[in-house]
């Protein structure tokens, strides 16, 4: 009777089994959507462990070409997991580690290892070693995931230098060298298709590259990449942001309808593209199409209060994502968006000063509303800042005003008021800015300039409960609130470079939208609205000083102009009044308010002379002298 011996399994069978369990538990547990973000990323350093683990048992023995093929796609799936964790000088090692084993195994020559000098030149030879033999595919799969890490890593020349071997990796892996590997069940497994992998990574690599080159400024260059691109296999997102790039280069060059057109198709391809309508309004805003502007910041709006709005659009992806390939800062760039909060309040602000006084009223309320909650939905790191709690409280008051509700704005100016006024300075000075300090910059920085901005807010606050006043026809009260802003103006001096603080004055306002620029508008308002107030009350000598004062604060005060020339009527004074008329009609204003905070605007809540009614008068005086 004969003794059959027990014949235990070859190594190769059993290392191609342990791979295969590997995987499978991968794709079973971890690659579903059934784990969330930190399980899963628990469970893929685990199999990155065991893979190494079983890489470290296959390379305890000299290379050998039977088993060489097995350790390569462990070295795969080793080095897709260590990538997907971002670990990628791990992963770089492993790759640098087998390939040397593979020219060990299949390279003749004797001369210094190649890995020494350039990743070009090693990865060359390395392609050069197994030429069209079984190892290829292996040996084309390392080179994609040497290539994801350049792209991870934002290392975009590198893959310009190595760009004609990386698309030959692609059409390798797509047709020829695949289609030889045979699929029986005794093949190792792999964690990911490598040729799903080198289609993600050559439309992220046109996109990187993309935006890369349009920072740099080569639109025409870009456009017919992108356009090659916009073609390939890939998932919506990625192709929305082909066409996102596309419409970008176009307005870069001047073309901005066609520009919107791609926008468009970037939405129609992917609706949670947000930049595309973002970068829509944008354009909108350059061409001047205010309604158009404004539709598009009240859908992008609601767009980003969506709770799928704050989820970034490429993630949950398993393993290696586009989220992970695409980290260019250029690209980061074009793709940020503003936070919804911050597009709400552009969206009021743009109501308000195009005629949409209700509408903007509301989102004013629902702004303040959500900066008093603890609900900060849709704020994010990156977002431009929100003007201060005080300059909102002004904007939304004078909006409130234009809506005639003055007793709200009056509550609103109160809360600016009462937050402000113990903390002013007895007195201010401003310095001159250097040249290149950008426009709109205060001129003291730190405590210096939180106590400018105080003192500034706090006038204007005084100024727009003048306008309540007005427009509730309480000139006693419009009065002292005009005089509580104004002397609280007085408390500021400028002082030039090599001179002593002076009183500012008209002539010594520089750029648009300065300390010194708010201070003389508000100077002139305030003396303005006095004026006026004082008019209502036949106290024209003091009607007449105030109005003749703002107009040397603010030259460019109509409002100023043509109630001077009106006082100087009743006062007889008819030549000097019809000269101011004249004098206010021709002049042209230097600067445009939509560029100044809304309530430093002249404001419509005042008495309004008709300027028929003065024209009329002029001509029944005669020729003017």
């Amino acid at each position: 009777m004969s003794i059959k011996t027990f014949q235990p399994l070859p190594l190769l069978e059993i290392w191609v089994q342990e791979n295969n369990e590997l995987v499978n538990k991968w794709k079973q547990v971890g690659g579903g959507d059934t784990l969330g973000r930190d399980q899963s990323q628990t469970h893929l350093r685990c199999c990155s462990s065991e893979f190494h683990k079983l890489l470290r048992k296959i390379q305890g023995i000299p290379p050998l070409a039977d088993h060489t093929q097995l350790e390569l796609t462990v070295v795969y799936n080793a080095c897709v997991c260590f990538t997907a964790q971002s670990q990628f000088s791990e992963a770089e090692l492993l790759l640098k580690q087998s390939t040397e084993r593979v020219l060990q195994v299949h390279s003749s020559s004797t001369e210094d290892d190649p890995a020494a000098s350039d990743p070009h030149l090693f990865w060359r030879t390395v392609l050069k070693s197994v030429g069209n033999t079984a190892l290829a595919p292996c040996v084309l799969r390392l080179l994609c995931l040497q290539w994801a890490i350049w792209l991870s890593t934002c290392q975009l020349k590198t893959i310009q230098e190595f760009q004609n071997e990386l698309m030959s990796v692609f059409e390798r892996l797509s047709t020829e060298v695949w289609d030889k590997g045979g699929k029986s069940s005794d093949d190792p497994l792999l964690v990911m298709d490598p040729r799903k992998l080198v289609e993600l990574l050559q439309i992220c690599t046109y996109i990187a590259q993309g935006a890369e080159s349009l920072s740099e400024g080569q639109s025409s260059e870009t456009l017919s990449a992108l356009h090659t691109a916009s073609s390939l296999p890939a998932p919506r997102t990625l192709i929305a942001y082909t066409h996102l790039l596309s419409g970008s280069c176009l307005a870069h060059m001047g073309r901005p309808q066609m520009a919107l057109q791609c926008y468009r198709k970037a939405l129609e391809t992917d609706r949670r593209c947000v930049c595309a309508l973002y970068r829509s309004m944008l354009i909108y805003r350059q061409l001047g199409n205010t309604q158009a502007e404004i539709q598009a910041l009240r859908l992008l709006h609601s767009t980003l209060m969506l709770p799928s709005a704050t989820e970034p659009p490429l993630a949950g992806t398993p393993l290696l994502s586009p989220s992970l390939l695409l980290r260019s800062q250029s690209l980061s760039s074009m793709l940020s968006v503003p936070s919804a909060l911050s597009i709400l309040h552009n969206l009021a602000l743009k109501c308000v000063l195009h005629g949409r006084v209700s509408e903007g009223v509301e989102y004013y309320l629902d702004l303040l509303a959500a900066l008093q909650s603890e609900d900060q939905h849709g704020m994010h790191a990156g977002s431009p800042p929100l003007p201060r709690l005080p300059e909102l409280y002004l904007q939304a008051g004078t909006a409130l005003l234009m809506a005639q509700r003055p007793a709200d704005c009056v509550a609103l100016c109160d809360e600016v008021i009462t937050t402000t006024l113990e903390l002013l300075p007895e007195r201010v000075v401003l310095e001159e800015p250097d040249e290149e300090c950008e426009a709109g910059s205060r001129a003291l920085s730190g405590a210096g300039e939180d106590r400018v901005g105080m003192l500034l807010w706090t006038a204007a606050a005084y100024l727009l409960q003048g306008h309540c006043d007005t427009h509730l026809k309480d000139w006693k009260q419009a009065v002292t609130h005009y005089a509580r802003c104004f002397n609280l103006l007085v408390k500021v001096r400028f002082k030039k470079r090599g001179f002593k603080p002076q009183i500012p004055s008209a002539d010594m306002v520089g750029k648009q939208g300065t300390d010194l620029c708010i201070l003389q508008r508000l100077k002139g308002l305030s003396l303005a609205g006095r004026g006026i107030s004082f008019t209502q009350t036949d106290q024209l000598r003091e009607a007449l000083r105030d109005l003749q004062l703002s107009l040397q604060a603010f030259p460019e005060c109509a409002t100023a102009g043509l109630w001077c020339g009106e006082v100087l009527w009743r006062l007889g004074r008819r030549r000097e009044a019809a000269a101011c008329w004249e004098n206010t009609w021709s002049f042209t204003p230097q600067s445009s308010e939509e560029s100044l905070s809304v309530y430093l605007h002249e404001t419509q809540s005042a008495p309004q002379l008709d300027s028929m009614e003065l024209r009329r008068r002029i001509q029944e005086l005669g020729p003017s002298l």
